[in-house]
């Protein structure tokens, strides 16, 4: 039996905070389906590169962040196509910026 989930919207919320408790820039640059949307976080380089994760869950069913756009930094161009991708086949999607000048979520989270 898998645990029970937080809804998106406070779960986009916490993550906004959290980014924020260190000083880092953090912003909603879309709002997805308040119950039950997916999230990516943009970690923001300081040349304007991104890596982008998205949620999943563990073979044990706990919750993690996949580095959905792979290992490398894209540009600006490409990290804006991915997204674009990604809203065609779920238009509930929430996106978070964050600034991670050494690509690492500034909040708790196991990558996977």
């Amino acid at each position: 039996m898998t645990p029970p989930r937080l809804r998106s919207d406070i779960v986009a919320r916490a993550l906004l905070r959290q980014c924020g408790q260190d000083g880092r820039s953090a912003m909603m640059l879309r709002r997805g389906d308040a119950d039950a949307g997916g999230i990516l976080v943009v970690l923001l380089g300081r040349d304007g590169t991104a890596m982008v994760l998205s949620q999943t869950r563990t073979a044990e069913g706990e919750a993690a962040w996949l580095k959905s756009s792979g290992e490398n930094p894209l540009t600006p161009e490409d990290t804006q196509a991915y997204i674009d991708r990604q809203l065609r086949y779920d238009p509930d999607l929430w996106v978070l910026e964050v600034e991670a000048p050494d690509f690492r979520p500034p909040f708790e989270a196991t990558l996977i």
